[in-house]
């Protein structure tokens, strides 16, 4: 198949490939660090307010660089735009693993900078070469697929680093950037290398009336809410169920890992649902899992590997369902591009300072009550803004 200028374009399904394994590259390597935070410290003193500053780098850069980094999509093109993701991966990882602290934090930082570009770019290649009855499956295989990276990250980083120390069990995070990036250039030839600015009227739209500022700013509030929510649980949910139920840090890390690999689910499930019920009601749905978190911790702990599932397939989808409205709602590519942009911008900015509130809160309350009351508000936000924004979302078909 090719373009109108005669470019070879990927087939749909090659294209659907190359989606999920950039998206395998996208939270991996931020989620390396946690499992070898000890020996890091270790080797090269950092600080606890420096350990602090390590992790919270990426959201950061999500936050600060997102406008950046919808002008580079807008200028380069989404495919090279994705090849400087992927290339920034591999040199951010190989930084970040040959040198000593100040090489550890520039290796960060590029990383961050890198993956806001993907952030950025990924939905707007779906939405520009995916008919929009195959848009919401995209998104899912995409988001679904970022989870994906961090669970197997986060499993084989700390066996790693056993047997061949932390260095390498970080640098061992580029393994899918090294797959990605082959299969990227097989897909796309010589696009992958070649600015490609898009004017925005590319690619099969999406039916509906365009987005109106007052969906921007409903779906700011809801990206915002959903990611404080996550932020501040995947923090502090171990410790919780250390505190409140006695449990070992094994068995609370499983805790944790069950909310983050319940949101394959989520990613995938929503799509579907999508074909069968109103954006609405998928909305409702995801906020009342979502709520079943801070309440069920709160008035049932012991139930705590239930309420982590459901939170984590609310997690998985909440995010898939405000990426699918920007790219149905938006007038354009580069409006689509803007308000992703803005809604990942404001609610990054905003989640970075969650596990932060949650533990002063804590801290200051003596008990995980007055935490989980932050939850639940962050949730809230996220139920009634995502719900009213998305009503105008097409039901897929």
């Amino acid at each position: 198949m090719r373009d109108a200028i005669g470019t070879k374009v990927p087939r749909s399904w090659i294209l659907l490939a190359c989606i999920g394994l950039i998206a395998l590259n996208m939270r991996g390597p931020f989620v390396a660090v946690a499992p070898v935070l000890g020996p890091m410290q270790q080797e090269l003193g950092f600080t606890p307010v420096e350990l602090g500053l390590l992790t919270g780098i990426p959201v950061l850069c999500f936050s600060l660089a997102a406008h950046l980094a919808s002008l580079a999509g807008r200028r380069l093109g989404a495919e090279l735009a994705i090849t400087l993701t992927l290339a920034g991966v591999l040199a951010g990882v190989a930084v970040r693993s040959a040198g000593g602290g100040a090489m550890v934090m520039a290796g960060t930082v590029i990383l961050g900078l890198a993956i806001t570009v993907g952030n950025i770019a990924v939905p707007l290649i779906i939405r520009r070469d995916f008919s929009p009855r195959r848009q919401g499956t995209a998104m899912g295989i995409y988001t679904a697929a970022l989870n994906v990276g961090s669970f197997v990250t986060s499993v084989v980083t700390a066996p790693l680093a056993e047997l061949a120390g932390w260095r390498a069990a970080i640098a061992g995070s580029a393994a899918f950037a090294i797959v990605a990036v082959g299969f990227w250039i097989f897909a796309t030839g010589h696009r992958a290398f070649l600015p490609a600015a898009d004017d925005g009227t590319g690619g099969p739209q999406a039916a509906g009336r365009p987005a109106s500022r007052w969906i921007t700013v409903g779906l700011t509030v809801g990206f915002a809410g959903q990611a404080i929510s996550y932020y501040g649980v995947t923090a502090w949910l171990p410790t919780l169920l250390s505190d409140e139920l006695g449990m070992t840090p094994a068995a609370a890390g499983a805790g944790s890992s069950l909310f983050q690999i319940m949101a394959i689910a989520g990613g995938l499930g929503v799509p579907l649902a999508a074909r069968f019920a109103s954006t609405t009601a998928v909305a409702v749905t995801l906020g009342a899992m979502w709520l079943t978190v801070p309440l069920g911790l709160l008035f049932v702990p012991q139930l705590w590997w239930l309420w982590s599932s459901l939170g984590g397939v609310a997690q998985g989808g909440g995010i898939t369902l405000i990426f699918i409205a920007i790219i149905k709602l938006a007038r354009d590519q580069a409006s689509a591009g803007r308000m992703s942009a803005i809604v990942q911008g404001v609610g990054y900015g905003v989640a970075a300072l969650a596990p932060t509130v949650v533990g002063y809160v804590h801290s200051s309350s003596g008990t995980w009550s007055m935490p989980l009351l932050v939850i639940l508000g962050s949730v809230l936000a996220f139920v009634i803004s995502t719900t009213l924004s998305v009503r105008k979302v097409p039901r897929q078909r």
